[in-house]
């Protein structure tokens, strides 16, 4: 069943786009859905609909910037803004009196793991999928890493573009190139946003093994965005679980078995509610 729509605002002003998937009896969790850079959550209607349909009430933020929210487009201020929005968003959550499992993928992987570490509220449990813990920078990212601060100085909302794949987000080239053309895709990163992201990569690895959510991070092999090194930390955190899905790429729920790892996720939720 298709997301109820609904608008909030954030601390700062700012309309935030959301989607809601409400199961059809009672709901035994809730989960706070957090997407990836670039893209927004109708990305995860089938997501969020199999999770509901698993007794979970969902609820999915676009992120300020993307989708359908407010804000500069791809662009950040500061990664606390980003924390700003899902701790006002959880504490919406929690109020429904359930048990809250902040689900997030990618960039959203990197806000869960980075509010978790952060020293506020925090959600029961976290799931996250080819989380942003690292990359394999080519050259040309190399170079902007050196200089990245200095531009950001002069033009914090520099637009930086690189040529799309379609081929790096599932096995499924179509995942990709309907990504491609989807029209609330922007397809830059400001400088700001990039190095507040690096940043935030960085200070998460600094301090994983800190981390006390009971977490679960899900990571395929073949991932070209998000390589799996990446997450192996993760592995090494007590109360964490890792699975590494042999032969599939960033976008793991959108691969041809997508939907039965989300049901593994819901198995391990199911897992750790009881």
């Amino acid at each position: 069943m298709p997301a109820i729509i609904d608008h909030g605002t954030t601390r700062d002003g700012l309309i935030q786009f959301r989607r809601r998937w409400t199961p059809a009896g009672p709901a035994r969790a809730s989960v706070l859905l957090l997407h990836g850079i670039s893209e927004h959550t109708g990305r995860y209607e089938h997501v969020g609909d199999r999770l509901a349909e698993a007794g979970l009430e969902v609820v999915g933020i676009d992120h300020r910037g993307y989708g359908q929210s407010g804000g500069r487009r791809a662009h950040i201020h500061r990664w606390s803004d980003f924390l700003d929005d899902v701790e006002d968003q959880l504490e919406e959550v929690r109020s429904l009196g359930l048990p809250t499992v902040m689900f997030g993928h990618s960039m959203g992987g990197l806000i869960t793991l980075s509010y978790c570490l952060d020293g506020r509220p925090v959600p029961d449990l976290a799931v996250v999928s080819g989380p942003a813990l690292g990359v394999d920078l080519t050259s040309k990212q190399r170079v902007f890493q050196v200089v990245g601060p200095v531009v950001r100085r002069v033009s914090p909302t520099l637009e930086i573009r690189e040529e799309f794949d379609p081929t790096v987000f599932a096995s499924d080239i179509s995942v990709g190139e309907k990504f491609r053309d989807d029209p609330l895709r922007p397809d830059f990163v400001t400088v700001g946003a990039a190095m507040e992201l690096l940043g935030a990569l960085e200070e998460a690895n600094q301090r994983l093994a800190s981390l006390e959510v009971p977490t679960l991070c899900m990571h395929g092999s073949e991932d070209k965005l998000v390589p799996a090194w990446s997450s192996e930390p993760l592995a090494s955190v007590a109360g964490m679980d890792r699975i590494v899905y042999d032969g599939l790429g960033h976008e793991i729920f959108n691969e041809p078995n997508g939907l039965e790892i989300v049901d593994e996720a819901i198995g391990w939720i199911d897992a750790h509610l009881d």
